[in-house]
């Protein structure tokens, strides 16, 4: 027997053959994949947590102003007022409307009062002027035709948005409607409150 013939008898012998892993087959099954990332995950957060308990970390609470916007009594169905918050800066237009219907984080009797930013998520469209009363929605977006369901706390019914709409988080006292934070970040802002 030549060097070569022993060789490759030894490096076949110790080679797996197709037969024991057919071609597309995989070499690790799905429990033993589970079961190495399962221990690999805990080995991390353990020595993640050992070290942690040492330093604190400040949280940080964005506390809105809390700003009277309307009156209850004064609202008609389906007409919109319009109002800024939570300042003055860039993109704080907003509308506060009574639905006539129930809506996601309405407020008053019928929880059909709901306050949502003028601008779309996209790339900052203006909205203000296209409410559709039929529909309970704002837009189309004059840039891309994006519209908002104002009663499914302005979720996207359709267009290029990928966002809902920012909606104005309401408290009511008595007839006084106060918005108390928005739900959402505002086109053109890393913070609401730091625009």
């Amino acid at each position: 027997m030549t060097d070569q013939t022993q060789m490759s008898e030894i490096g076949t012998s110790q080679m797996p053959s197709k037969v024991d892993h057919p071609a597309g087959k995989c070499l690790m099954s799905r429990r033993k994949f589970l079961l190495t990332s399962g221990i690999a995950t805990s080995t991390v957060m353990v020595a993640m947590n050992t070290g942690a308990a040492a330093t604190k970390i400040p949280a940080m609470v964005a506390t809105y102003p809390r700003k009277k916007i309307g009156k209850l009594s004064a609202l008609k169905t389906d007409m919109p007022v319009g109002f800024e918050y939570p300042d003055e800066g860039a993109y704080a237009q907003s509308m506060l409307v009574k639905l006539g219907t129930e809506a996601g984080g309405g407020i008053g009797p019928r929880k059909d009062v709901v306050a949502f930013n003028y601008f779309c998520t996209h790339q900052g469209g203006d909205l203000s002027g296209t409410y559709k009363a039929d529909t309970k929605s704002l837009g189309a977006c004059p840039l891309h035709l994006s519209t908002y369901d104002l009663t499914r706390h302005g979720i996207l019914i359709s267009g290029q948005a990928y966002q809902s709409l920012p909606q104005v988080l309401l408290e009511l006292q008595g007839d006084d409607i106060y918005a108390v934070g928005v739900f959402g970040l505002i086109f053109g802002r890393y913070d609401n409150l730091q625009g």
